[in-house]
This record gives structure tokens, sequence and C-alpha cells, in this order.
């Protein structure tokens, strides 16, 4: 039998609570998304756990990682030395990375996660301007994506507790300030940056424009270097990973898998979603594996917007889940399609939660199917039947 070829789409934090505004619904239940319950009606679908319930934060760095098939309790060190590996960033074994987001500080309240969805060319000025102030030979801060950007510190402070930005909006902010082993000199790193910050040419052109100004760096995420064993290794896969965010990036890079990039891959509503199509559809073409990850209905359940995030997973159905499927049903060739989300961003919270999700496999040509079946956080009464790296090593096995 021909081996199938894999594809798996990611709608990151497409998971949610009912929501008032949306009748009672989910934004999966209340979002006209046609191809992903027809998918679900011509295939599998299981309520799965991503996150272990205990022990580990519900992350899209550990939930991730589940859905790429490997046990974060065996494997997990943090998100920052992920996203290092994303961004080819090489660390010693005494470095500790930490992610470093630009965020907006009102009345010392976390007032945005994001600056403001930050330009990356916006960034990387900010970005240059600390690590000229606060930078040194074995700390040093290095540029990413919008708000996302990454330190990497030589001998750096490993036992201490810190808070994704995330998942403390509206909240006093000295109320989440890193805790524990040396616990002084990373507040002073995120201190200092506000006086570097504060009359930035490229925040006072911010606020003019009204928009809302980068006013410090926030650390959190820390760890040490990740290695895993290679796709190739467990299950005789090559492939690639079609993302925007240096994290996905990075598991992609430590499970062997190509990075492809894609130009206009913004990681919100804008991105090149017709780019990330294409370029998957390419990988499929000579290798066996893509996973492809839409970051967008994250971001806007972190910005408690309901309605944005409908229009995010709606498009993450029209836009990527349709084409994708109606190429592979037209090439002919036996596949795997694999739809899920990572974890639950209820708009409610404004952070990610560990309550399990929705996740639907479809084994290839079906041919036409117009039934339509539920994808969301009820199905299975909304109980995990399975953890997902365990259902997920199965299906790349067995593929």
């Amino acid at each position: 039998m021909q081996p199938r070829k894999i594809a798996v789409l990611v709608g990151d934090g497409m998971g949610d609570y009912p929501v008032a505004e949306l009748g009672n619904r989910t934004p999966l239940q209340a979002a006209h998304i046609p191809v992903i319950r027809r998918i679900a009606a011509a295939g599998t679908v299981r309520t799965v756990q991503t996150v272990p319930v205990k022990g580990l934060s519900p992350g899209s760095d550990v939930a991730n990682l589940s859905l790429l098939g490997y046990d974060p309790e065996e494997n997990y060190t943090g998100r920052a030395p992920i996203e290092c590996a994303g961004a080819g960033i090489p660390l010693s074994a005494s470095d500790m990375a930490f992610r470093c987001n630009l965020v907006t500080v009102s009345e010392e309240r976390m007032d945005d996660y994001s600056a403001g969805h930050i330009t990356t060319e916006e960034a990387l000025e900010l970005i240059r301007a600390v690590d000229a102030e606060l930078g040194r030979d074995g700390l040093r801060f290095h540029p990413g994506i919008s708000y996302r950007h990454l330190l990497v510190w030589a001998d750096g402070p490993h036992e201490i507790r810190t808070h994704p930005p995330h998942d403390i909006a509206g909240r006093p902010v000295a109320d989440h300030l890193p805790e524990g082993e040396r616990q002084e000199e990373v507040r002073a790193l995120m201190a200092k940056s506000r006086a570097i910050l504060r009359d930035h040419p490229v925040n006072r052109a911010r606020i003019r424009d009204g928009k809302k100004p980068a006013t410090q760096i926030w650390l959190w995420g820390q760890g040490r270097a990740l290695t895993l064993k290679t796709y190739r290794e467990l299950y005789g896969l090559e492939g690639g990973v079609i993302t925007a965010v240096d994290l996905v990036r990075g598991l992609g890079r430590l499970a062997g898998l190509d990075p492809v990039p894609v130009a206009g891959a913004t990681g919100f509503l804008d991105t090149n979603y017709d780019g990330k199509v294409a370029a998957a559809l390419k990988v499929l073409e000579d290798r066996r594996f893509v996973f492809v990850h839409i970051e967008a209905p994250d971001e806007c359940g972190h910005m408690g917007n309901a309605k944005l995030k409908v229009e995010a997973i709606e498009a993450f159905d029209r836009r990527v889940v349709g084409p994708a499927w109606e190429a592979l049903e037209r090439r002919g060739e036996p596949y795997r399609l694999i739809l899920c989300t990572d974890h639950r961003t209820p708009v409610s919270v404004r952070g990610h939660t560990r309550e399990p999700v929705p996740m639907a496999v479809l084994d290839g040509p079906v041919g036409p199917a117009n039934r339509e079946a539920a994808f969301d956080e009820f199905v299975d009464g909304g109980q995990a039947r399975v953890r997902v790296f365990d259902w997920m090593r199965e299906l790349l096995r067995t593929a």
C-alpha cells in the first residue's frame, strides 16, 4: 500500500467556553466552518488532552510539543529554548534563554502583552536600543517577530518563577514579577528597559498615531537547551513546518522538520494564508509530512474579542483547511489530514486553559463529502478519551 502523505492543520487557541454575546455558544460553535464540519463527518473526531493535567502550564509550547507526538513531561525544558531553536540562536549547556515580550504597562497594570501588536520593523529598533543599553558579553537580546523576542543569558538564573504577560491582562504587574533565584537581576532588566523605551522615537510615533507604545520588556518562559529525537529517527518521516512564530518553528527544527519561510506570515488575521497553504502543498510534493500552524485565533482570545475570534476561526476554515483539503483530494494520493487546536484560549480568561479540545482525523481521498458533524469542545461530552501525543504517535506510525 502506498504510504500516506500527512498534513496537520493547527488553529492555535481555537478552544473556548460558551460566550453570552455568541448566544452562549463557543466561538467554534458560532463560527461558519462548513469545511471543518465536513471533515469531522467524513473522519474521526475525538476530544484530546493536549496539556498534562498537572505539573506544566497550558502554553502553546507544551501543547504543540504534544501535538507533534512528544510527551512534555519527558522532554520539556522551557519555552524560550524552543524559540531560540526556531530563530537559529545557539545555546550552550550553561545558557538560560528567556522569552522577551515588548508590552504596554499602563497605570502599573498589564494593558497589552503585545504592545498593540507592534510591527516587526518597529520592534527591531526597540530591541536594538535595549540591547545597546543593557546587553553585554554573556547577556544578549535577540530580535524576533512583532512583540516576540529573546534574551540569552550565560549562567543566568534557573530556579526562578515567571509569568506569561498574556495571562495577566489587566492585572497589577507588581503582583506578577519574577520570583526566586536572583530575582533582583531579572526585575532590574525589566525596570531599566522602561527608561530606554519611554522617549524612543518609535514610541513617540506610535503615541502620535493613536497606537499603544511598548513601555518595557517582560521576561518569562525561561529554560535551558532542549533536544528531541527526530521524526526520521522515530517514524522514518521527513517534512516541514509552516508558521509565523519562532516557538513552532523551533519545535519543527528540534524534530528534524524544515521550517519553510512564507513572506507575509504575521501570526495575526492579516497573515498570508494563501502563501502558507501553497508552501505546505509544496512540501508534500516530495516529502510525507507537513505541520501548518495558524496563530490568529489565539491572539484574538488573548484580546478578549469573541467576534474577532470567530472571524479568525472562519478564516482558518475558508482560507487554510478548505484549499488544503481540496488540493489533497485533487492530487488523488493517499493522505491523512489531521485537524486540531493546541489548547483553549477563552476570551473571558484572555489566557490559556488546560481543558481538552477537539481533534479530527480523515484518511483520503474520500470523494464528495457534504454531511457535517460537530467539531467543538463538547465532542465526547467534553471529556478527553486520549492524550494527544499517544494518538499522534499512533497516527504517525500507521499512515
